[in-house]
């Protein structure tokens, strides 16, 4: 590939385009919106000039209710060889160039799986999909070169090419990102209108299920209404199951015991079932899941401790496989909680306090 056009000026499109560009790739950036094109061109991520014939490759990464007039526009003026989407959703957008009558074996729907809270150029990174799942749908008419493309462009931004059919692909980023997402958001939600007292509790549990929340509405709105049947369905079962949790929390405040007998049982029951959906998340590298210890080494908010604990790690020959910051509440400190392997607990423990570190049991 020496040449691509990418259409759509946001976090996934100039994130693409930085990592083209930084692997000596002509890229083209174009956009409905002039000034996020230019910002992008400024961000080294290309040029905002037409290229002078048809590219290698044009890269469509419009929201996915505009994907297949996008892409129609593109393909019937030949702006290149081949073509890919990058949208959420995949079944949908080809179903409707299909409807369209066009050729689609120029064409792969793909998906990064990958992205940030914030959106727009300004956002993009060159290597937001390293080591990420990039999926790719083909179908019997998809043109080889065109495949072929599609994995070099998935090279040179380091991800991880996954192929699945689009429909499967739907179901899957239903229940691993659009249902999650909409959940992180109920769980925020409640917290809009909370008592100060209650908010200025909140650690690092609350944080972590409602980070995703911070993510733009006007984004995930055309994501949801391009996906929304996986979605409701998931939901769906969701709801049952808080309808079962919430009776057996009411089972739990109840005077018999048999009732509070049950209500235990029926929150162990989901709890249970939690544990075993959780240990299915792959673990690092996309490996199956490892147990770590955890190593907790208490700190002050000040530059460099964080570059000193890992230089002291280094220094003991411990690797840290994982990092988390919890921060103390109305204090200028915080819980550093180092994961690494069970052996290497002690030795890390050890090797830290001999350091002056505090750790907490």
């Amino acid at each position: 590939m020496r040449t691509a056009l990418v259409i759509g000026t946001g976090l996934i499109g100039t994130s693409a385009a930085l990592a083209l560009t930084q692997r000596g790739v002509t890229v083209h950036l174009t956009d409905r919106d002039p000034e996020q094109a230019r910002t992008a061109t400024a961000l080294g991520a290309g040029t905002d000039e037409a290229p002078g014939g048809p590219v290698d490759l044009a890269i469509v990464a419009a929201p996915p209710a505009l994907v297949a007039d996008v892409l129609a526009d593109a393909m019937e003026r030949g702006a290149a060889r081949g073509y890919i989407d990058v949208a959420s959703v995949k079944g949908g957008p080809r179903r409707e160039l299909e409807a369209r009558g066009l050729d689609l074996s120029a064409y792969i729907g793909t998906h990064p799986m990958s992205g940030r809270e914030k959106s727009g150029p300004l956002a993009a990174t060159g290597d937001l999909f390293e080591g990420r799942p990039w999926v790719l749908t083909p179908t019997r008419d998809t043109d080889t070169e065109v495949l072929n493309l599609a994995l070099e462009l998935i090279s040179h931004c380091r991800a991880v090419p996954v192929v699945m059919d689009a429909d499967a692909h739907d179901r899957a980023v239903a229940l691993v990102s659009h249902m999650p997402h909409l959940v992180s958001s109920m769980v925020a939600a409640r917290l809009e209108h909370a008592e100060e007292a209650a908010v200025r509790l909140c650690g690092q549990g609350i944080r972590d299920v409602t980070r995703i929340a911070a993510s733009d509405p006007r984004m995930w709105i055309d994501i949801l209404s391009a996906n929304p049947g996986p979605v409701a369905d998931l939901l769906t079962d969701v709801a049952a199951d808080l309808e079962e949790t919430v009776r057996a929390l009411r089972g739990l405040q109840s005077s018999d015991e048999g009732e509070r007998r049950d209500g235990g049982t029926g929150i162990a029951s989901v709890l249970r079932r939690g544990n075993a959906g959780q240990v299915r998340v792959p673990g690092k590298h996309g490996s199956a899941p490892r147990a770590y210890e955890t190593v907790a080494v208490l700190i002050d908010d000040q530059p460099g401790q964080l570059a000193r604990i890992f230089a002291d790690a280094g220094m003991a020959g411990v690797n840290i496989e994982d990092v988390r910051i919890e921060h103390a509440t109305g204090q200028q400190a915080g819980l550093v909680q180092l994961m690494v392997e069970p052996k290497a607990a002690a030795v890390l423990t050890a090797a830290l306090r001999d350091r002056g570190w505090a750790i907490r049991q």
